[in-house]
């Protein structure tokens, strides 16, 4: 038998409460989505909270990696973001190991690459079109997407060597691509109903959002979406690359 692809799962921050207390960290999240979407692949997901916390897996270690989305933001420049900027930057650059980014792990590596990550102007919620470009049609076999979504922070060009897979409104680059190097969605393919919901309630509950775009988001939350067949294509990225 083959040795199962490894891949490590940088989790750049924790889930509200009810959501760990039912479906557990994020690196349990993106473990069980990708399992599914493996099929006869076999890997071996290991998790890193690198929040606050110096110790990242050896690359030489490990096939792939992940990095997962985040309340906090890319563009600060507290010390653990540093340090994670940096780190990728080697594995994408020096070690030339694929990487997935996810939201906050998408604007990571673009900002590892040099482009301009920033405050948007106005949030995107919930289940959400995503209209792809023609390398985006090419990577996913579909004209648009639809997934979930939670940030207002955005990727404001496209690092040199990437191309960008999509747009919204609020969104000028939604997703990024590199042959063997990274793939990366602003959206969460790993939400469902049950997260999106909590945590439009929580920032409802906190005043962080307006009675309006809870409402709106909360319309949209169990609308169907395309995390499966995201994770999908993040396996056969991977398979892909190490081949």
């Amino acid at each position: 038998m083959s040795q199962p692809i490894r891949i490590a799962v940088l989790e750049c921050d924790t889930p509200i409460q009810p959501v760990v207390d039912k479906l557990g960290n994020y690196g349990q999240i993106f473990e069980r989505l990708l399992t599914n979407a493996a099929g006869s692949t076999v890997i071996e997901v290991s998790k890193w909270n690198v929040v606050g916390n110096p110790i990242y897996p050896n690359p030489n270690e490990v096939d792939a990696f992940l990095l997962t989305g985040s309340k906090h933001d890319a563009f600060a420049d507290d010390s653990w973001i540093l340090t994670l900027t940096e780190y990728v930057k080697d594995i994408v650059q020096s070690h030339k190991k694929p990487v997935v980014g996810v939201c906050f792990g998408h604007q990571i590596l673009a900002r590892a690459l040099g482009a301009r990550v920033g405050r948007g102007e106005e949030w995107e919620v919930s289940v959400d079109e995503i209209t792809l470009t023609d390398a985006g049609k090419e990577v996913f076999g579909k004209d648009k997407l639809f997934l979930h979504h939670m940030h207002r922070d955005n990727v404001f060009e496209t690092p040199d060597g990437c191309v960008n897979l999509g747009f919204s409104g609020p969104c000028p680059v939604q997703g990024l691509y590199m042959p063997k190097r990274l793939i990366s969605i602003q959206a969460h393919p790993e939400f469902n109903e049950f997260i999106m919901t909590n945590v439009l309630q929580a920032r409802h509950e906190s005043g962080l959002f307006t009675d309006e775009l809870y409402e709106s988001g909360s319309s949209r939350a169990g609308k169907q979406h395309d995390g499966e067949l995201l994770a999908r294509r993040f396996i056969q990225f991977i398979v892909e690359s190490v081949a």
